[in-house]
C-alpha cells in the first residue's frame, strides 16, 4: 500500500497548519494512523511547502521507521505512544503556536469559555507540564492530561491536537489558536473570564456525531 490519499491529506494539513500561523518554518509535524494500523508522518525539518508524498515517512505503531527517503519527525515516539494508547485519535497535529502556548504560562486548564473553543476542542482544554523536545514524555503527558478533549497545551513547547480524521485535528488546533487570541485579549484587558456551567457547555458542545459530519462538509 502506498497510502496517497493519506499523504496528501498530511501535506494539506501541513500547509493548513502553516498558512493559520500555527508553526513557523519546518516546525511541528502531523501525522496519521493507516487503515492497518502504521504510522505515517511528515519528515524532521523538512518545508512543508515542497513536501511530496513520497517524502512522508512511514512507521508502525512502535515507532519504528520502515519506509521513507528522510528521517521521521523527531516526535515519532511521542506520536506512536499516544497512537498505542489511544486507538480513537487517527490524527494528530503538533504546533508551536503562539497564542495557545501563551495560555499555558496564564493558566493550568484553559476553561471552557468560548462557543469556538467548546465546538472545536470539546471542552476546556489542560495544560500538560514541560518536557524537553523529542522526548516520548510528550506523548506519556498528552495522554494524561488530554483527557475527552480534542487537545492539549504543552507548557513552554505547544498543542498537540488530535482527533479521529485529519479534519477535525486540524479544526481543533486552529480554533484552540483563535479562542487563545480572544482570551489573551480579554486578560490584557483586566478582564474577569468565567467559565460556563457544566449544563451550558454541554448544550453548546452537542452531539459529537453531528459536530464532525458538520465538520467534514456532511450538512444536511
Amino acid at each position: 500500500m502506498n497510502y496517497e490519499n493519506e499523504r496528501r491529506q498530511i501535506i494539506n494539513a501541513a500547509l493548513e497548519m502553516k498558512a493559520n500561523r500555527l508553526i513557523s518554518l519546518a516546525g511541528g509535524n502531523v501525522s496519521m494512523r493507516t487503515e492497518d494500523n502504521k504510522i505515517l508522518v511528515t519528515p524532521s525539518a523538512m518545508a512543508y511547502e515542497t513536501m511530496q508524498p513520497e517524502d512522508i515517512c512511514l512507521a508502525d505503531i512502535e515507532g519504528n521507521k520502515l519506509e521513507g527517503i528522510y528521517r521521521p519527525s523527531s516526535d515519532l515516539a511521542a506520536l506512536a505512544y499516544i497512537y498505542r494508547q489511544r486507538p480513537d485519535i487517527n490524527a494528530i497535529i503538533h504546533t508551536h503556536q503562539p497564542y495557545a502556548t501563551a495560555v499555558g504560562f496564564v493558566t493550568d486548564y484553559f476553561e471552557p469559555c468560548l462557543v469556538t473553543q467548546i465546538d472545536a476542542n470539546r471542552g476546556g482544554v489542560h495544560v500538560a507540564p514541560f518536557t524537553v523536545s523529542s522526548d516520548i514524555g510528550m506523548g506519556i503527558l498528552t495522554v494524561e492530561h488530554i483527557g475527552s478533549s480534542y487537545a492539549v497545551i504543552l507548557k513552554g513547547h505547544g498543542v498537540i491536537a488530535v482527533g479521529p480524521d485529519m479534519e477535525c485535528c486540524l479544526t481543533s488546533a486552529v480554533y484552540l489558536e483563535e479562542a487563545s487570541i480572544t482570551y489573551l485579549m480579554a486578560k490584557a484587558c483586566g478582564a474577569q473570564i468565567e467559565a460556563l456551567s457544566d449544563e451550558i457547555v454541554r448544550q453548546e458542545m452537542g452531539d459529537e456525531k453531528e459536530w464532525l459530519e458538520f465538520i467534514r462538509g456532511n450538512r444536511k
